[in-house]
């Protein structure tokens, strides 16, 4: 027994590095080969989408954690990577303050911008502030046994309220945000080389991301996190803190958020309160419940296809794409729950079911039932 499990797991080893290996050469060689430089870019946000949608499918499909804010922890990283950009900037051009300040008439940096000025600082703080974000709320929601509808609902209002603060603070933007960056982190954003450069990190980062939430799936915590899911009071029944193991999934998640935010920001050259509210919260949940929650590329897929659908079908039919990913939506979630990745074992399963079907059923036998002998019960006196 135990040597059919190892082969197993070596086998399945094997498949996933193929299945990296596939990945890395279409990401690396073959995108860039094939598409021109705007829909290059174009695919560079698309991935950005992706590392955003792999960590909803941690804590989602494996946690039963429907996480309707993930635009709170891409807004945090976007914004901070903006604002480093913004400073760099002025500080390249001999301003004590970016331009669209010196529009808006602030004359002085905000006290808030100043750490970010540097750039291990800004790095840091992407990488630490969503997830600090995320611990805190979640300690506050899953220790107080809040889940389920509730919880959606109120990550959806953290990403409203979030949304609604940044568009009244003239000082991030407003309602228009932060854009026209020149350069990333000394490279020109300008230059066709250096905007390909910012597509291999997304395409690399995805690459990790994915590594990282598969060994998260096949550990004893992806067990655990299932459990948490499926039993939660089983769970706490065996001593086990449900809470604690949700906090890390939901940390996950947001940090995960906050780094694909901080590399959309360089890509796209924009970032407004349009891109981290309630409307993108729910396109990046949508993308992940029709590629398949509960595995590890259909959250990848999904993103990416209906990130591309949106940008094809809109420039034909700007007030219909709405409609339709609305419906679509409504028919993975009603049809098919397991999304798009959940097709294939569906169709593995009709057909093996058709190959094991004999060709002609077999002649009926009939027995004749004999007579079974009397037994002859003895009673004992």
């Amino acid at each position: 027994m135990t040597t059919l499990v190892q082969r197993w797991r070596a086998h399945s080893s094997l498949t996933a590095l193929a299945g990296f290996a596939v990945a890395a050469v279409l990401l690396f060689a073959v995108a860039p080969a094939v598409l021109s430089d705007f829909r290059l870019n174009l695919l560079a946000k698309f991935l950005c989408f992706a590392i955003v949608a792999v960590g909803i499918g941690l804590a989602w499909g494996r946690g039963g954690m429907l996480t309707l804010g993930q635009g709170v922890f891409f807004g945090i990283g976007a914004y901070i990577m903006a604002m480093h950009l913004q400073m760099a900037d002025a500080a390249r051009l001999g301003n004590d303050v970016p331009e669209f300040m010196e529009i808006a008439g602030i004359r002085e940096l905000p006290s808030f911008w100043t750490p970010f000025a540097s750039a291990p600082v800004a790095l840091l703080g992407i990488l630490v502030l969503p997830a600090l974000i995320a611990a805190a709320l979640g300690y506050g929601v899953f220790k107080r046994r809040v889940k389920g509808a509730y919880f959606a609902i109120l990550s959806q209002a953290l990403a409203a309220a979030l949304a609604i603060l940044l568009t009244g603070q003239q000082a991030i933007g407003g309602f228009t945000g932060l854009s026209d960056f020149r350069a990333f982190f000394g490279f020109k954003l300008s230059d066709p080389v250096n905007r390909q450069m910012l597509f291999f990190i997304a395409a690399g980062t995805l690459l990790v991301v994915v590594a990282l939430v598969r060994q998260l799936m096949h550990s004893r915590y992806g067990e655990l996190l299932v459990a948490v899911r499926d039993q939660e009071e089983r769970v706490r029944f065996l001593g086990y803190d449900p809470a604690n193991v949700k906090i890390v999934a939901y940390v996950v998640a947001a940090f995960f958020a906050g780094v694909a935010g901080a590399l959309f920001t360089p890509i796209v050259g924009i970032i407004s309160p349009a891109d981290i509210g309630v409307v993108p919260s729910i396109a990046f949940l949508i993308g992940v419940a029709i590629g398949g929650r509960t595995t590890l590329l259909g959250p990848v897929l999904g993103a990416i296809g209906v990130a591309w659908a949106q940008t094809a079908l809109s420039e034909q039919f700007p007030s219909g794409w709405t409609y339709l990913q609305g419906v679509l939506f409504i028919v993975v979630v009603g049809f098919v729950p397991a999304g798009i990745a959940g097709l294939w074992p569906l169709l593995q399963g009709l057909l093996g079911n058709r190959s094991r079907r004999p060709a002609d059923p077999p002649a009926a036998v009939v027995v004749e039932a004999l007579p079974q002998p009397a037994t002859e019960k003895v009673q004992s006196r």
